[in-house]
């Protein structure tokens, strides 16, 4: 029989640490549990939900149905030629303990994405990304198990439709569930340090000596730990809002009266603005409606500043977007999943 709890608090298990409740909660510990699971009277494929790490989801009301978590653990190494490697690892991994693990054998390709708050199966959902790097360009394919043909298959990069904080996953969220993924590492480290200020951070800890994949991972860490705030003191959801992407005509009209706004010009001729930058812009920093606020350093993030209430953010969030559009005629998206939908 498996262990399933009623009326479960989901406090504890997502970072914004919202008072929510799942109407029924089993964990997932073994694929092959998996049967037993799905046979459970309280299954019900179109209402249950399948949680990782709760990094990137924002519970607006106690959850009606069954909350399954995935917490299969392991990691494995599939192949190695001596540059090329490829490693696999269970959805319930920890991320940032898996790319620490990745660094530890000296296999390179990770190393911009430290820190991310979730599960190695969350990652690809997400198609996670930070400093210039999104995890499609180390995944090698993605084992699901699909309730539509009742079987595990691995999907190839390309089948996952991975796109900028998408990808077919988000869209087909009742048809997969992501069990494994197996990345494509490799032994030579070639430096991604485009973005930010981490270039000029990474070469202040190498202090004159050659930059490794680790060095420019402790730089992301501790960009990361200034800027966005630790979940297990002050909840959040990471990064609230993706960077928008706008028209090239509409980017050049802000760029003339705002010409210091970060701007990235996309292979599609569209033009990617930072959400941040336009929130601060609409001096947002600290702001708080009920027990939610926008983190007091940087604005992308909304946090649970005094026990907040999930209404509290949708409020805060819909404010957000209101102020940026009426300045900017720019609409911001959230980045994490609404809950129940």
């Amino acid at each position: 029989m498996m262990d399933v709890t009623e009326y479960a608090d989901l406090q504890p298990l997502h970072t914004f640490a919202l008072p929510v409740r799942a109407r029924w909660l089993v964990s997932l510990t073994d694929v092959e549990q998996l049967p037993r699971i799905m046979a459970l009277p309280q299954f019900e494929p179109e209402r249950v939900l399948w949680l990782g790490g709760g990094s990137n989801i924002l519970f607006c009301a106690d959850y009606p149905g069954l909350v399954v978590r995935v917490a299969n653990r392991g990691i494995k190494l599939v192949a190695d030629d001596g540059d090329r490697v490829v490693v696999e690892a269970a959805a319930g991994e920890n991320w940032h303990d898996f790319v620490q693990y990745t660094l530890a054998q000296g296999w390179c390709g990770l190393e911009n994405l430290s820190l991310i708050p979730g599960t190695v199966g969350a990652a690809p959902v997400q198609n996670i990304g930070a400093y210039g790097v999104e995890v499609q360009s180390c995944i090698d394919a993605v084992q699901v198990y699909d309730f539509k043909t009742n079987e595990l298959c691995w999907l190839d990069c390309d089948e996952c439709g991975f796109a900028y904080r998408d990808s077919i996953f988000k869209h087909a969220e009742r048809r997969y569930l992501i069990v494994a993924v197996r990345f494509v590492l490799s032994h030579v480290f070639k430096a991604q340090l485009r973005y930010g200020d981490l270039a000029q951070v990474a070469s202040e800890l190498a202090e004159g000596q050659a930059l490794t994949a680790r060095i420019v991972a402790q730089a992301v860490c501790h960009i990361r730990k200034q800027k966005l705030p630790d979940p297990q003191v002050l909840g959040s959801a990471g990064s609230f809002f993706k960077n928008p992407v706008v028209p090239a005509t509409l980017a050049s009209s802000l760029l003339k009266q705002y010409p210091s706004l970060p701007h990235y010009p996309q292979p599609d001729g569209q033009v990617k603005l930072a959400a941040g930058w336009l929130i601060d812009q609409c001096g947002l920093k600290g702001f708080q409606l009920g027990g939610a606020a926008v983190h007091e350093r940087q604005a992308l993030v909304l946090v649970n500043k005094d026990h907040a209430s999930a209404a509290d953010v949708v409020a805060l969030s819909e404010y957000v977007q209101n102020c940026v559009a009426q300045r900017f005629q720019v609409r911001l998206e959230p980045e994490p999943i609404w809950q129940p939908q």
